[in-house]
């Protein structure tokens, strides 16, 4: 059984990102985020395993709250799993 993988992008600001974030992560079929600043450069590059929960988390969330304060606008890139 092979698995099909689809990519979104959702463009947020920096107060929004961490929200975000979480809300794509509880949806729980996002295997990969990638967040970019508004001239696409790649700032972090997160992958997600099934199971992966809690502690696991708490870092790069951490991460990703102080990037949300220095960038005004960035992009998700979303892969998921369907």
């Amino acid at each position: 059984m092979t698995t099909k993988k689809t990519q979104e992008e959702f463009k947020v600001n920096g107060e929004d990102l961490l929200k975000k974030v979480k809300q794509l992560i509880a949806e729980g079929n996002v295997r990969r985020l990638t967040i970019k600043d508004k001239k696409g450069k790649t700032i972090v590059e997160m992958p997600l395993t099934v199971g992966v929960v809690g502690a696991v988390l708490a870092a790069p969330l951490a991460a990703i709250g102080a990037i949300a304060a220095l960038v005004t606008e960035c992009t998700i890139a979303v892969e998921r799993e369907i």
